[in-house]
């Protein structure tokens, strides 16, 4: 892997474990010569995440709309700020600049993207490891809402378990490193 996208807040959320997860995660990138590829803020957990990889001397790459460049307060000091013309590009290039996919806390922003990334896994659309970073239980609800969706028939259990949860970045990593895409038919 040479590139992990990471979806997360562009605000600091409410519990310090959140900057610390990102922070670690940013530094284990670092040091595995992975570079991020994110949103492109200076602020909240995407800000904490840019700044440590950049501290630990790695590639950021942000992608940005032009829309959002002053509300998000873009980044100045990324190895490179791609501004683009609305989210959709903004979510179609950080697909195609990213070798996985990972989702730190966050808001519906984060979600919707992880959620996007998952369906294009679930048809075929990829075959890129999808994971979230569960820092102080923070995705445990949905991992819970995602095997009622199993359940009750409406998603199958091999599509649920496309989603890989770890509480710790070295372990998140390594599962991402180690996942094998397995040929999945949505139609039966």
């Amino acid at each position: 892997m040479k590139r992990i996208c990471v979806y997360c807040g562009s605000s600091p959320g409410n519990a310090p474990e959140y900057a610390e997860g990102a922070k670690e995660l940013a530094k284990l990138l670092a040091e595995q010569d992975i570079a991020l590829v994110y949103g492109g803020a200076s602020i909240g957990i995407m800000g904490e995440i840019a700044d440590a990889v950049l501290a630990a001397g790695g590639e950021v790459i942000g992608v940005m709309p032009k829309a959002l460049a002053d509300k998000e307060i873009s980044h100045k000091g990324l190895s490179e700020l791609i501004i683009v013309e609305s989210m959709h590009e903004r979510k179609s290039m950080m697909a195609e600049l990213a070798d996985g996919f990972i989702a730190l806390p966050g808001g519906l922003g984060t979600l919707e993207e992880l959620f996007e990334m998952l369906t294009w896994a679930q048809l075929g659309f990829h075959q890129k490891p999808c994971g979230a970073l569960n820092i102080n239980a923070y995705y445990q609800k949905l991992v819970e809402f995602l095997q009622h969706t199993a359940e009750e028939g409406f998603v199958k259990p091999q599509h649920q378990e496309l989603l890989l949860v770890e509480e710790r970045p070295k372990e998140l990593l390594q599962l991402m490193q180690n996942y094998k895409p397995r040929v999945i038919d949505k139609i039966l």
